[in-house]
């Protein structure tokens, strides 16, 4: 029973597990990301993801897969798009508007993940699928535009912030579709598959770190951490980073794209206890929007 389940589903159980994954670091980063510059962090998250990935693959004796040099770098430029600008507009969108209102942003890449799906990969999706990906974002809207204590930055725009937000849905939509575009046909496995988003953001962010103020720099000044500071960074770059785009490539690779990324786009569901058991109040509201986005998700399964 168990082993038919995980057959069965494995993609949309993975992008649930890498939903519940960033909900914990995304709080991570909202409440450290004041210290960090959003492209440092982005940095350093994505070394620590790919030396992870680099040790697993290591312990796992796991061959360089052999494909064309073609999906290799489809899958650089999903990694250069959705990984090295997607995450950093993403991660200023969360320290303008704070981790509950930074991820609603999310949000928006279902949709543009499904249009971009039709468009690309001809990929369609049944009137079940479809009223189960409005159903959970629905829901996840109701949960995260709730009037909940301001959150926004010192000196930081909102009106900056929901850009930001917009643009990290659109480079994450496109990361995604390229993603699967490459995955769909099994040639790279997805742990080799996040190792080269991965690559590819890092060396984008670099190169961004080093031209800085419109000039180049002859190395990356990294902030002066305390050592919690530090500690912080590698448990949220673990599980969101590391775990997370693990997971993010297998749920790509066993479920179409659409209901990939709107699964993986539920993390605000995982911030309400988190946010509870760190004494905010949690309304009425906010647990009917959490009934709305679970109905919805359970009509992505039947779909």
């Amino acid at each position: 029973m168990f082993n038919t389940v995980m057959a069965t589903w494995a993609g949309e159980l993975a992008a649930l597990a890498g939903a519940m994954l960033w909900a914990i670091a995304s709080l991570i980063y909202a409440r450290i990301g004041v210290n960090i510059p959003s492209l440092v962090l982005n940095w350093l998250k994505g070394t620590v993801g790919i030396v992870l990935i680099l040790c697993t693959l290591m312990l796992l004796r796991s061959p360089w897969p052999i494909a064309p040099p073609s999906q290799f770098a489809i899958l650089t430029f999903s990694g250069v798009v959705g990984i090295g600008l997607g995450d950093t507009a993403l991660l200023k969108a969360l320290m303008a508007l704070g981790a509950r209102r930074g991820i609603l942003m999310e949000t928006l890449a279902s949709p543009l993940t499904a249009l971009l799906a039709w468009v690309v990969l001809g990929e369609t999706l049944n009137t079940v699928a479809i009223m189960g990906i409005l159903l959970t974002l629905g829901g996840v809207t109701w949960v995260v535009t709730e009037k909940i204590p301001a959150t926004t930055r010192s000196g930081s725009s909102a009106a900056m912030g929901l850009w930001w937000g917009i643009l990290a849905a659109l480079a994450q939509a496109v990361g995604m579709v390229s993603s699967r575009f490459i995955l769909v046909d099994l040639s790279i496995a997805p742990l080799w598959s996040s190792l080269i988003r991965l690559t590819g953001g890092a060396v984008v962010l670099l190169l961004l770190l080093w031209r800085q103020q419109g000039r180049w720099v002859p190395a990356v000044s990294l902030p002066r951490l305390t050592g919690r500071a530090w500690l912080a960074v590698i448990i949220a770059a673990t599980g969101g980073t590391y775990l997370g785009i693990w997971l993010q490539q297998i749920a790509l690779q066993r479920a179409p794209a659409a209901i990939a990324q709107t699964l993986m786009g539920t993390s605000p569901i995982f911030i309400l206890p988190l946010v509870a058991l760190l004494g905010e109040k949690v309304s009425l509201r906010a647990v009917i929007g959490v009934g709305v986005a679970i109905a919805g998700i359970a009509l992505l399964f039947q779909g």
